[in-house]
């Protein structure tokens, strides 16, 4: 009989943390935000169809953290998520001709309108490129002097 009644006060204290912990949660509800993304080139703003957009979260101190995912824009430019948590994001922009496009958000906002700008390689300098060399001009022939 006493193990039962020790058995039954163990399971209400039991049941009185859980309800407290399950009342925390309840009062902070997990916010999350809609990203709306526009890749468009950066030289005449036209969409950029089939580019893939890399989301990763960070973690608190700046590094990338386990997981993410990829989105593909559509004939506009556009990729779209909802239910993304609030906090940093790392964003990543591949297309096929262009520079890849990295850089950090913010998420706090319900909803996010984010554009990004593509740009198209630019030529790359290297000390191994030898122009080619001028040769210098040629003298014109003298004449031979009289003696």
């Amino acid at each position: 009989m006493r193990s039962r009644c020790i058995l039954g006060v163990v399971v209400c204290s039991l049941w009185v943390v859980v309800a407290l912990h399950a009342s925390d949660k309840q009062s902070a509800p997990l916010r999350v935000a809609n990203l709306h993304f526009t890749v468009v080139k950066d030289d005449n703003n036209k969409p950029v169809r089939n580019a893939g957009v890399v989301l990763h979260p960070v973690g608190k101190n700046g590094k990338q953290t386990k997981g993410g995912f990829e989105l593909k824009t559509d004939n506009e430019g556009k990729a779209v998520t909802d239910g993304l948590p609030y906090g940093h994001l790392r964003v990543q922009v591949l297309a096929p001709g262009f520079q890849t496009f990295g850089d950090d958000y913010e998420i706090d906002k319900p909803e996010m309108e984010i554009e990004i700008r593509l740009k198209r390689p630019s030529d790359q300098l290297s000390v191994y490129d030898k122009k080619p060399q001028q040769s210098a001009p040629t003298p014109p022939p003298t004449e031979p002097k009289p003696q």
